[in-house]
């Protein structure tokens, strides 16, 4: 794993480049051993629309959304307990995180072509003094930066295979997501599309 130097955007720190192709690799080899205990599921909002992403998890808990509403459980709709956090995983966050916890949650979103996450805050934890690590794999994401509030001026970054971004301190609440993918522009994926991890302390 090559240690980089992250910039500083609005509280974001984003580490570009901080896992070589040889290192995400390993990482996609790991979490192809988690889904297949479990597997990719496209959820749906309280309000019944369907994500465009695809979703599944690691660790002691995922987060579930569904017509129920948005929060975190200990097992997949499909009635499986998660799989453990790989300890590919589990190494990014002690290298960037700077908490003392470990992290209860590895959310595993998986993009296709045209697929995209609206601005939102992560708000769901019961510890936001903990930061939610952000790991970037295969196709680009433009990933958008807001605010604390919604509304107001937002800043956009290019997103790479390798790239991990930590959302602490002030950065913990800010809105963010993702516009939209570059479809085909990484090689890490035989069928292209881009996987988004975030670490997150729940309890």
């Amino acid at each position: 794993m090559a240690m980089a130097e992250f910039i500083d955007r609005r509280g974001f720190r984003i580490y570009h480049d901080f896992l070589d192709r040889a290192a995400q690799e390993a990482l996609v080899g790991a979490l192809r051993a988690c889904l297949r205990v479990a597997p990719l599921y496209q959820p749906v909002t309280p309000r019944g629309q369907k994500m465009s992403v695809r979703m599944s998890a690691a660790g002691r808990f995922g987060w579930i959304t569904d017509r129920r509403g948005y929060r975190y459980e200990e097992r997949h709709p499909d009635g499986m307990a998660w799989p453990p956090i790989p300890a590919e995983v589990m190494a990014i966050w002690e290298a960037v995180a700077d908490c003392t916890r470990a992290p209860e949650c590895c959310l595993i979103n998986w993009y296709g072509e045209g697929a995209r996450m609206g601005l939102h805050q992560d708000k769901d934890e019961a510890d936001c003094a903990c930061p939610v690590v952000s790991v970037s794999l295969g196709d680009e994401g433009l990933f958008r930066m807001g605010n604390t509030e919604r509304g107001g001026k937002t800043e956009s970054v290019w997103l790479r295979s390798g790239d991990v971004v930590a959302m602490g301190g002030e950065a913990r609440l800010k809105h963010h997501g993702v516009d939209r993918i570059r479809f085909g522009s990484s090689t890490l994926l035989p069928q292209g599309g881009r996987i988004n991890l975030t670490l997150r302390v729940v309890t």
